[in-house]
């Protein structure tokens, strides 16, 4: 594929067909994971892209790069990615794009509210004349694009259990340091979380007292406390110092996100969600039908 094809682009949905094919594509970032090592001397990443012709379920692009700092960091869940050269596999019955780093190149731009241009992070890209022109395309869809994926895609946190993993959307409501490169996301969903057994037993009542909060002294102040529902379990996730530089900028306070694939533990007698290598976050719309129950509180 020479230079001249770069305007090239193949929707997703010919995309798919295009196996062992180098193609050229552009979509909207729906759901990310986190860089981890390879078993190799690579790291890795994984994103899943939809446009207009493919806008369920996706699919997953795969990137290995010699160094983390290489692999595209996504500003926010539903900025737009260009994609030059990536390579169509199949795994599992499965498709996906494959980006390869000796030929491949990736461009990433602020979604539908972006203002400019120009793209905040690329990778053996080189910004050509006509880019804003499917940027321009793909923000005006956009506006009216949101991810239904109905309700039996995801737990509410009253279905939580112990040492399981499960799919929650939750409305972040506060982040904060609670120790040294240790950070906690307070998140939210209008509903109670599950019982739990605590150990009563007198001989270790002294010995063992469950504390009333995770959160080092001192305590949150009495001014956010009061901006938190009265109703529903505030959980509090874990993000830890390998995570921290790949997550806390995605984590915006007022914001609705879906935790793909987190673990739910209880500490100290309390409900906590903890984020593994296997965690993804994925696109959640203010409109989608679901974040509209819990602001409407008629989840029952």
């Amino acid at each position: 594929m020479g230079e001249r094809d770069d305007y090239k682009f193949l929707k997703i949905k010919d995309a798919i067909s295009a196996i062992n094919q180098k193609v050229n594509l552009i979509g909207v970032v729906i759901e990310l994971g986190f860089p981890k090592t390879t078993r190799g001397t690579d790291f890795f990443c994984s994103v899943k892209i939809v446009d207009e012709s493919y806008p369920k379920p996706g699919i997953p692009v795969n990137f290995f790069m010699a160094h983390m700092e290489n692999l595209p960091t996504v500003g926010s869940p539903g900025d737009i990615i260009q994609l030059s050269r990536v390579v169509m596999k199949t795994h599992n019955d499965g498709v996906y794009a494959l980006f390869n780093k000796k030929f491949s190149s990736f461009a990433l731009y602020e979604g539908k509210n972006g203002e400019d241009f120009l793209p905040y992070q690329c990778s053996l890209f080189r910004p050509r004349d006509h880019d804003s022109k499917f940027i321009a395309g793909m923000r005006k869809w956009l506006v009216d694009f949101h991810v239904d994926e109905g309700v039996n895609t995801f737990s509410f946190l009253r279905e939580m259990r112990e040492g399981q993993h499960a799919n929650l959307v939750c409305k972040i409501l506060h982040v904060c340091e609670i120790a040294k490169n240790e950070w906690m996301a307070l998140v939210w969903d209008g509903t109670d979380s599950p019982p739990i057994s605590i150990n009563t037993n007198p001989e270790h009542k002294m010995d063992e007292q469950l504390p009333l909060q995770l959160e080092p002294s001192p305590p949150l102040s009495r001014d956010l406390l009061r901006t938190f529902p009265t109703v529903g379990t505030i959980l509090r996730v874990i993000i830890d110092k390998v995570n921290q530089k790949h997550v806390l900028h995605l984590l915006n306070t007022g914001e609705w996100v879906k935790f793909i694939s987190i673990l739910c533990e209880v500490h100290a007698g309390l409900w906590c969600g903890v984020l593994t290598p296997f965690t993804k976050l994925r696109y959640l719309s203010n409109e989608d039908h679901f974040v509209l129950a819990c602001q409407s509180k008629v989840i029952q």
